[in-house]
């Protein structure tokens, strides 16, 4: 199969200083995720998700989210991402002056979006809707991402006309991109392919973005699907930390290190650096006191750099 079919270049956005913390037990400092988003800007990441701005008895790991934008470095080359599920967080992010884009969620099912934000799949839309708008007013960007779009925690399967409905409404209010996320980790690269094409065409020319966790072994062939069907940006998690406090079983992100080590040895570009990337596996790794789930961390890149040298001086 020609490398010709994909595209060279996929944009990643960094995850780990809220999705990848924010169902953590023990509390990471404030001090602590600015030098993980300071680590991730070194790797090479341009757009990261700092924090969240949701209810800190809800997600206590996030209580810390002004916080965190006080003390942003100064970057006109990074995009500052908060995620916000209803207009009073998008108020909270707007107010720091520091967040430069807004992501919203809606999710495909009643069961799940009540247990995640206290409404219905059609409100959660709604919402998402009213969150890129107000946005939009601030002067700000807005993503907007579809929760459990391959699959519920408490529905079960979900059809993938409701999730190109959604796509398709929120598309309307005019977001930077539309994301797809395997929220719980069910998803095959049969039908991320799938539905990837189809949200694709459906909101066209928006760019699709995908956001998969690892529950089950699938992640990584996950991105790579999504990939080869049209996804153009690429939510991952140093370390592979990741999880859902209102989805069971939601276990780790695709790691970021896993993700560009597959990637970049396919000859498709990331703009990061896998050295620097496991090197803040490794603190991380001291951070929460136990290993991470990602395979490159754990096993290095290849080549590993004495074997580049001496190719070279061979």
């Amino acid at each position: 199969m020609s490398m010709e079919m994909y595209t060279d270049h996929i944009e990643m956005v960094e995850v780990s200083p809220r999705d990848g913390l924010q169902n953590e037990r023990a509390i990471v400092s404030t001090w602590q995720k600015l030098t993980l988003i300071e680590r991730a800007i070194a790797a090479g990441s341009r757009r990261i998700e700092v924090t969240s701005f949701v209810n800190p008895k809800a997600v206590p790991q996030m209580a810390d989210a002004e916080e965190v934008c006080a003390g942003l470095p100064e970057r006109d080359d990074v995009t500052f991402i908060g995620l916000v599920m209803n207009l009073r967080g998008a108020e909270r992010a707007i107010a720091t002056g520091r967040i430069d884009q807004l992501g919203a969620v809606a999710v495909s099912t009643d069961r799940f979006a009540m247990a995640n934000q206290g409404q219905t799949s059609d409100g959660s839309v709604e919402a998402c809707r009213d969150i890129i708008a107000r946005a939009r007013e601030a002067g700000l960007t807005a993503q907007a991402t579809i929760a459990a779009s391959f699959g519920c925690p408490f529905e079960g399967e979900v059809p993938e006309d409701r999730v190109i409905a959604m796509a398709s409404s929120i598309a309307e209010a005019g977001p930077v991109e539309i994301a797809l996320a395997d929220t719980i980790g069910v998803g095959d690269p049969a039908h991320v392919a799938r539905l990837v094409e189809k949200v694709g065409c459906a909101v066209d020319p928006l760019p699709v973005r995908v956001h998969f966790h690892n529950t089950r072994g699938t992640g990584l062939a996950n991105v790579w699907a999504a990939v080869e069907a049209g996804a153009t940006i690429v939510d991952a998690s140093i370390g592979g930390l990741g999880g859902c406090p209102f989805a069971p079983c939601a276990a780790g992100n695709v790691a970021t290190e896993d993700v560009v080590y597959m990637l970049e040895r396919a000859g498709i570009a990331t703009g990061l650096g896998l050295g620097a990337l496991i090197e803040a596996n490794r603190w991380l790794a001291g951070v929460m006191n136990k290993p991470l789930p990602s395979m490159v961390g754990r096993a290095g890149g290849f080549p590993r750099p004495e074997q580049e040298r001496e190719k070279e001086t061979a």
